[in-house]
């Protein structure tokens, strides 16, 4: 594991994705986590990943549970391998989930838009109830009204109980290949185009699925099979995430993430094509991945 916190004085960091040079793609991973702007923590692989983020999230639970606040998070489903890890900590350690608001960040829709069962394959809840929920001791589980989900028939409702609590004290999320936060997706298309503005004030909503989502969901779960990813979802927007106390940015995704972690940890400005750079606005941010994920991108076919 290797941390690492402090911008380097001086080196000229490009402003925006297309300023990125050939250098600066293939830097050395130990260069590159050198000048990252964001404090950075590399992973010898995604198994201490998972394992040491599910250790910090049941040390941040534990700290507010022994001060007697409650913990207010927003989370992911992916990564999702952490889930498990933490009930086992939870369960082992005696830490407890009654004064936890859990916000998790989306969930797959049908084509019609409406919310897959919990049953389904893809469902997002039924995950968490699977793999964190039903694996907590009963005694040690959040009442159901604080886990949150994002709701097709009152989006508002999401970020209105979000303030209600107090807002969130920590935001985890991973981020895709083309930097979207749950599925805050890239908004612009040969149609429609929206400002960085406009898409940093976006909150809870329905969204279609772009092509590339489908795709990337396919070739790494259903063999290619385009058919069984649901076709729209309902996300929290940008605004929620970047009102959090802290961001906490996580990837797993090895070697088709590396180019989106540069952009993220070299460029200076936000740009709407690639969300997870609004989080050069956010003023506590802390980024963790695997060694696989920052390691030099390929730019040609090798020997």
């Amino acid at each position: 594991m290797t941390n690492v916190s402090e911008r380097h004085i001086g080196y000229p960091y490009p402003d925006k994705s297309s300023d990125l040079t050939d250098e600066q793609l293939s830097m050395p991973a130990e260069d590159l986590a050198a000048i990252a702007r964001h404090p950075l923590t590399v992973y010898a692989d995604t198994t201490e990943l998972y394992h040491r983020l599910a250790r910090q999230m049941a040390d941040e639970l534990r700290a507010n549970n022994m001060r007697g606040e409650p913990t207010r998070w927003i989370l992911p489903v992916g990564p999702k391998a952490q889930y498990p890890i933490l009930a086992r900590i939870c369960n082992q350690e005696r830490i407890s989930w009654t004064e936890v608001f859990a916000f998790h960040m989306d969930e797959f829709l049908d084509w019609q838009g409406r919310p897959v069962d919990p049953s389904h394959p893809f469902s997002f809840r039924g995950y968490c109830d699977r793999n964190l929920y039903q694996l907590l001791d009963p005694d040690l589980r959040p009442h159901p009204d604080n886990i949150i989900y994002p709701d097709v028939f009152d989006p508002d409702a999401y970020g209105a109980r979000l303030r209600q609590v107090g807002g969130a004290d920590t935001c985890f999320a991973g981020f895709g290949y083309r930097g979207h936060l749950a599925f805050n997706e890239p908004p612009t298309t040969r149609w429609h185009h929206y400002g960085l503005e406009e898409f940093a004030a976006s909150t809870t909503r329905i969204v279609p699925l772009l092509d590339d989502t489908i795709m990337a969901h396919s070739h790494r779960v259903t063999g290619g099979y385009t058919q069984a990813i649901p076709r729209m979802a309902i996300t929290l927007g940008m605004s929620e995430i970047l009102s959090s106390r802290r961001l906490h940015l996580i990837t797993d995704g090895g070697a088709w993430k590396r180019y989106i972690v540069r952009v993220l940890l070299l460029t200076t400005e936000p740009e709407v094509q690639l969300p997870v750079t609004l989080a050069h606005r956010h003023p506590n941010v802390h980024v963790s991945l695997d060694a696989d994920s920052i390691a030099p991108c390929a730019l040609g076919l090798g020997s």
